[in-house]
């Protein structure tokens, strides 16, 4: 069996979140927090020898007063992030235990992710050593210009909206990582698309969404009422009724 390593970037400023309170992958999500919902699909597959979780530096204090136990019980590394994406997972990777062959990037706060979803993205991975999550883009596209009128109507003939989890070779993301420069990736695919690397496409799903605002959090909490339950939940939620604030 292969084994995967996962890193969870929850690192960023969410600006787009505007809560005075919470960041996006700490905000609370039917009583617990977003990352934990994250986090609860990978801390017991048989597959995932280490998952690591990315915060930034500012939120180091906080984050051990309020989730030093679930970090401790569920076993999960945590690692100060960068100043962008690519730095945050980059740091994460330093972290991977040398015996994972591969290394699964999966979003904090994209909390509504389904067993059969992973076994098929990492089934992908070990075929053709890179694997994303991803769904076709279905909505009429349109060229808008900074005036926010329309210029033009864009085809969505291939166009597919990536996701995470993004697997790959251990090897190969780190190579992809120290091709990098000075390059800010929005996602680690297009660090591996530009070493010429193909990257296999499995179909995600609408529900698989990312929080970026406040009313993605209601969409979320109706998301995962339509999961299918997780595998075992033994030892997964050892403070499931407490609510963070």
């Amino acid at each position: 069996m292969a084994r995967f390593a996962v890193i969870l970037p929850a690192a960023g400023k969410s600006s787009r979140f505007r809560d005075p309170h919470y960041k996006k992958p700490f905000a609370p999500l039917e009583n617990r927090a977003v990352w934990l919902h994250s986090v609860d699909r990978f801390v017991n597959r048989d597959d995932v020898a280490q998952v690591i979780l990315v915060i930034a530096r500012e939120d180091r204090e906080s984050f051990q007063q309020k989730f030093a136990a679930n970090t401790t019980i569920l076993g999960i590394d945590v690692v100060l992030g960068g100043a962008t994406r690519s730095e945050s997972v980059a740091n994460g990777l330093a972290k991977v235990r040398e015996d994972v062959e591969f290394v699964a990037v999966h979003d904090a706060a994209r909390p509504c992710l389904a067993d059969a979803w992973i076994d098929q993205v990492f089934a992908a991975a070990e075929k053709a050593g890179a694997a994303i999550l991803a769904i076709p883009v279905a909505g009429t596209l349109k060229r808008v210009g900074g005036d926010q009128l329309a210029r033009e109507t864009v085809s969505r003939e291939g166009l597919w909206e990536a996701q995470t989890p993004q697997v790959f070779r251990r090897d190969l993301l780190i190579h992809a990582h120290a091709r990098r420069g000075s390059f800010d990736a929005t996602d680690d695919a297009q660090l591996v698309e530009r070493l010429g690397h193909p990257i296999a496409v499995v179909t995600g799903s609408p529900l698989n969404l990312k929080i970026a605002t406040k009313e993605d959090l209601r969409f979320a909490a109706h998301a995962l009422k339509g999961l299918p339950k997780p595998k075992t939940l033994g030892g997964l939620h050892p403070f499931q009724e407490d609510t963070w604030r």
